[in-house]
């Protein structure tokens, strides 16, 4: 089972603020009246009608949806709802695998003997969801993670979609590729240059072919067009590292939003940090460009700290190197590691 909160972010700011109803919420930055910097973190479904995303540049949100409810990242609110709802979750699981602030993996076979009683779960973890916090969620139930994430994502928002086994070629054929872990707007449009429209064309491509455009990234898109993914719902275990990705909508160039995404990226993970009683001492930078070209770099600091900043100057070093005027980016993240247990003696922070 996949469980993804519906617009996190601004559903929990429209919980919060009931006179937003109604209104198109933009998380994210404030726009300036338009030329104000920074990137939509979310939006509300309102929003999203008038063409807002998330990754967009908050200017062109401005300049499609003037009248929207322009609001700062509030990460401490939304991680005490996240908290709240994660440890809901895991009292249906067998195994738990929390993925992101708003989403989590469910391992329930022991719990569920068949997939009605998987689905009877669901619904009552919806439910229970409605009850606490007043927010929906979109449910996927089927055999593997990869078919259980593309089934909650079928029917946005407050969905419940079931893929059997015996059904699950039928779900996944008449798809777009995209619905592909991995396969973003870039790869999507070499896709279907090579007549690959919908997962069920990539399933059919002979897989040398596939092999010849993407390496070994091309069997993988083969494997999980096929509906075939092997790996297991992890259960938490002692964090080696904090980090998050950021994939832009469309590949990049824009010093402002590349500038605030790495800020919004530094800010989140010190955060993880931080609520989970770590310091951090080694900072690595990831970056891929549209032609996927990707470099990671490592900074290790001579003390322990949880301090953002420390994070926001080191991971700016490192990123400076690579961002040239003349190449988009595709891919942007941090990752903070060499984590210690804080503890009550003094910890030196720059």
């Amino acid at each position: 089972m996949h469980v993804d909160l519906d617009a996190f972010f601004a559903a929990v700011e429209e919980k919060n603020h009931p006179e937003y109803v109604g209104k198109p919420i933009i998380v994210g930055a404030d726009p300036k009246q338009g030329k104000g910097r920074g990137v939509v973190s979310t939006c509300n479904y309102v929003a999203r009608e008038f063409g807002v995303r998330s990754a967009m540049p908050i200017s062109r949100a401005w300049r499609l949806c003037p009248h929207g409810v322009y609001l700062p990242v509030n990460y401490e609110l939304y991680e005490q709802v996240s908290t709240r709802i994660m440890s809901i979750l895991r009292k249906y699981a067998d195994r738990f695998e929390q993925v992101g602030i708003d989403e989590a993996f469910l391992e329930i076979s022991q719990k569920a003997s068949s997939f009605e009683e998987a689905e009877r779960i669901a619904r009552e973890i919806k439910s229970a969801i409605r009850d606490s916090e007043g927010l929906t969620c979109s449910v996927g139930i089927g055999p593997n993670k990869l078919v259980a994430k593309i089934a909650s994502d079928y029917r946005k928002p407050d969905g419940l979609t079931v893929v059997r086994e015996d059904s699950m070629k039928h779900f996944l054929h008449p798809l777009s590729v995209e619905k592909i872990w991995g396969i973003g707007k870039k790869t999507k449009e070499r896709l279907n240059s090579m007549g690959i429209r919908t997962i069920g064309d990539l399933s059919s491509c002979d897989v040398a072919r596939l092999r010849k455009q993407f390496g070994s990234l091309g069997e993988e898109f083969h494997r999980m067009s096929q509906g075939i993914d092997e790996s297991d719902v992890l259960e938490e275990s002692p964090p080696k590292s904090f980090s998050r990705e950021h994939t832009f909508q469309e590949d990049t160039s824009d010093k402002s939003q590349i500038q605030s995404t790495i800020n919004d990226l530094c800010t989140d993970v010190a955060s993880q940090v931080s609520r989970n009683g770590f310091l951090f001492r080694t900072v690595t930078i990831k970056i891929r460009y549209e032609d996927f070209e990707t470099h990671t770099r490592s900074r290790t600091l001579p003390f322990a700290t949880s301090n953002p900043e420390s994070l926001k100057v080191t991971a700016a070093r490192l990123f400076d190197p690579f961002l040239p005027e003349n190449k988009r980016i595709r891919l942007l993240g941090v990752r903070a590691s060499s984590l210690t247990k804080k503890t009550k003696q003094r910890i030196l922070e720059i």
